[in-house]
């Protein structure tokens, strides 16, 4: 069953996930914008996607590049969950999950580690 919600209150909720994130982590983030989708064109069913150079692999030179791009995906998650607080749970750790991979941490760590 999908939840309802507003576009609006979706990206607020994108919005309190970010706030959790600690301080030391987001000032450390660079050149990077986080949106919010209905879904993706090509996989309606995936959550969140990272694309850009990840810190990890960002040398001397980097430089001059578009901001990388973290897209939350608002119908699959809305699509996945019964109630709002799995949204708000969900949403949470998609948010951890696409930021892990701006510092270069990959799949296969975060599904070992209970992050998607």
């Amino acid at each position: 069953m999908t939840v309802e919600m507003s576009d609006r209150e979706f990206e607020e909720l994108v919005s309190d996930a970010l706030d959790t994130i600690p301080t030391e982590l987001t000032e450390a983030m660079s050149n990077v914008v986080v949106l919010v989708e209905a879904h993706h064109p090509e996989e309606p069913d995936l959550l969140g996607l990272y694309e850009g150079i990840a810190l990890t692999h960002r040398d001397t030179t980097y430089g001059g590049a578009l901001p990388d791009t973290i897209t939350i995906y608002r119908e699959p998650l809305l699509a996945m969950c019964t109630d709002r607080d799995e949204v708000v749970n969900e949403v949470a750790i998609t948010v951890v999950h696409e930021i892990a991979h701006h510092f270069g941490i990959d799949d296969a760590w975060l599904h070992a580690h209970g992050w998607g």
